[in-house]
Formats: C-alpha cells, sequence, structure tokens
C-alpha cells in the first residue's frame, strides 16, 4: 500500500534523500567526475531510446523472472555495489540485504562497505555476490575473499576501473571523510593525513593497486572457487579480452560516471559488448536506470539484467530498508507495465526489434 505523500516514482526518492542527509554525503552519492558529462549522458541516454511496441498478443499473464548464473531472481533488477550505506542510514548494508532478500533479487556487496561481510551474511538468506578492489596489500584482498566465499557469497566482481580515484570535485570542497570501514579493521588502517581535499581519495592513493593487469586474473582465481565477474567494461576489444582470460561474466559499466568523464553512456555500449561476448558469458549492465522502461531498453539490447545503485541509496536515505524495498518494486511495476503495453509476457520475449536507437531514427529520414 502507496502511504499519502510518498514517493510515485523512483525519481522522487532523490529529492528525499537530498534532505535527509547532510551535503557531504548526499554530494557524495550524487556527485560524478569532472565536468559531470558522463553522469547526465547516463539517464538522457536512455531518453533517446524509443519503444517499438507489438499489440494483440496474450499479456494476461506477465513473468518478471530470470536467472543470473543460475540464481533465480524475481526480476532483472539487481543491487549494484554502491560504497559506505551507513552514511545514508543506520543499519547500512545489513538493510540493503533485507530488501534484497524481500525482493528475491542479488545484492552486490561493496568492497568498502561500513558493515562486514559476515554482518551481512548473517542478517538474511539474500543472494549476495562480493566485490572486490585489489589494493597493494594482496594479503588483505585474498582474506575478504575467501571470508565472502566461507559466508555463502556466490560470486566475485571484479571491479577494474580504479588504478586511481577519478577526480570527484564535490568530495574535493567538502573534503570527504574516509569513514570506519569495519571489513579492514586488524588489516589495514583507513586513517589518512589529508588537509587538501577529498580523504577517500588520499586512502583510494595509498592502497588501491595501480600496476593490476589482466594476469592478475590468474592470481584472483588462485585463491576463490567462486564465478568471477569483471565490472567496467566498455569497449569490443575488452569484452573479447575478458572472456579469453575466462571471466564468468560482464558487466557492462562506467562506474556510474565517478571515474573517467567523457566516457559513453553505459547504455550505448551494450550493442558494442554483446555481439562481442555472443553467448559465451552473461552481460549485465549497469548506469542511469531510474524507470522500468529503462530495463526494458537495457534487456532489448542484449543484457541479461541491469544493476541499481544510487536509486537504491536514495532509497534508504529516505525510508530505510523499507525505501529499497520500495524503489526495487516501482522499478518490477514499471517493468510489467512496459512488457504488457509492449506485447512480451516474458523477460525472454523482449528483443532487439522492440526499441529503436537514435541512430535508427535519424537513418530512417535520410
Amino acid at each position: 500500500m502507496i502511504m499519502e505523500g510518498e514517493p510515485v516514482n523512483v525519481k522522487e526518492f532523490q529529492e528525499l534523500a537530498r534532505q535527509a542527509l547532510p551535503k557531504m554525503y548526499y554530494d557524495y552519492y550524487t556527485g560524478g567526475a569532472e565536468d559531470q558529462y558522463t553522469l547526465k549522458e547516463n539517464v538522457e541516454a536512455f531518453h533517446r531510446i524509443t519503444l517499438r511496441p507489438r499489440v494483440l498478443v496474450d499479456v494476461s499473464r506477465i513473468d518478471l523472472s530470470t536467472t543470473v548464473l543460475g540464481y533465480r531472481v524475481s526480476a532483472p533488477i539487481m543491487i549494484a555495489p554502491t560504497a559506505m550505506h551507513k552514511l545514508a542510514h543506520p543499519e547500512g548494508e545489513v538493510a540493503t540485504a533485507r530488501a534484497a532478500a524481500a525482493c528475491n533479487t542479488i545484492m552486490l556487496l561493496s568492497f568498502i562497505s561500513t558493515c562486514t561481510v559476515e554482518e551481512v551474511a548473517s542478517s538474511c538468506n539474500a543472494i549476495r555476490f562480493f566485490q572486490l578492489y585489489v589494493y597493494k596489500r594482496r594479503d588483505v584482498c585474498a582474506q575478504l575473499v575467501q571470508r565472502a566465499e566461507r559466508k555463502g557469497y556466490k560470486g566475485i566482481v571484479l571491479t577494474v576501473d580504479t588504478p586511481r580515484l577519478g577526480r570527484r570535485e564535490a568530495d574535493i570542497k567538502n573534503k570527504m571523510v574516509a569513514p570506519r570501514l569495519k571489513n579492514f579493521e586488524g588489516l589495514l588502517s583507513t586513517e589518512v593525513d589529508d588537509d587538501e581535499g577529498s580523504k577517500l581519495e588520499a586512502f583510494a592513493k595509498e592502497t588501491v593497486d595501480d600496476a593490476l593487469s589482466w594476469r592478475d586474473l590468474g592470481w584472483l582465481r588462485s585463491i576463490t572457487n567462486l564465478p568471477i565477474l569483471i565490472k567496467w567494461v566498455l569497449t569490443r576489444e575488452d569484452a573479447i579480452k575478458a572472456v579469453e582470460v575466462g571471466v564468468d561474466g560482464i558487466i557492462v559499466s562506467n562506474h556510474g560516471a565517478r571515474q573517467l568523464d567523457y566516457t559513453p553512456a553505459s547504455i550505448s555500449v551494450l550493442e558494442e559488448v554483446v555481439p562481442a561476448v555472443g553467448e559465451k558469458v552473461p552481460v549485465l549492465f549497469d548506469g542511469g536506470v531510474r524507470r522500468g522502461k529503462d530495463v526494458f531498453k537495457a534487456l532489448a539490447l542484449g543484457a541479461q539484467a541491469v544493476l541499481v545503485g544510487r536509486p537504491v541509496v536514495y532509497g534508504l536515505a529516505a525510508k530505510g530498508e523499507y525505501g529499497i524495498k520500495r524503489v526495487i518494486e516501482m522499478l518490477k511495476d514499471e517493468l510489467e507495465l512496459t512488457m504488457a503495453l509492449s506485447g512480451c509476457s516474458s523477460v525472454k520475449d523482449i528483443t532487439r526489434s522492440h526499441i529503436r536507437t537514435e541512430r535508427e531514427r535519424l537513418q530512417s529520414m535520410l
């Protein structure tokens, strides 16, 4: 039941989050790199894709469910790995995991979460993957990966876009703090001495391994039996290389436009990556999803499922676990309506012919 005054779409949760959060934290969650061109493009690129619905199709029953790496989920909508949820709500990632379990979807726990791997695992029975950044201290990374595996996490998501932290100017102005990260207690200090700008940036500079390369996938394989997905693939060349080195899945993402500005919108890259991969590994998608129609468009372009990041944090900041559930439910409801009005009774029925890109529109005018 929707209570009076509640948001009626996902976008409205952002304003509630703005009201709830200190400016430093709100800016951290909403901001992108440098000019924020890609940040805007991630959302606006969806607007340039139009729908081509089919009529007179039996849509009396709509099935949103799908599988990701063999795990059944209620809809092709997963929770992306976003950092430090306790900045948004006192229950942090535990509330997020519970919401994922309630929505029967997969949560990707951030490497820099504010709840421990164990706390999240014991909070509920959600299917969980663990995101990994590779630090110079490989022993720390290995311990965290192995802790996640012991606690029942089902996959490792290797994020490969951060040899250095992107220039996030709001964080520099706000002197963004590097909060206590409980996963690292007894392993690595998160204290940094930098009064000039973002302490988070200073922490990343000290810790992240900027020598990481393709050959290090072998090291990761040697420390875990879990499937490995690679996140931040934006080109055909890297997609092919990822398959060659044996990853189990690819996530098309530009890190929410927080790393390298003027990369293409994630949605515009799917048609480059998906054909390069073929059916060898699943391709997931991350970046700019604000409507159920966006999910539909990503699936039409070949994604198996989408990851949702900022809207989940906005829901968490505004209304805790309930807010996240409402965000996911809204996207699912909108996706179901889009499918019904487009003549698709299941996600398998969504095809490339159900959409028209801007390029196709322009070509049709010639």
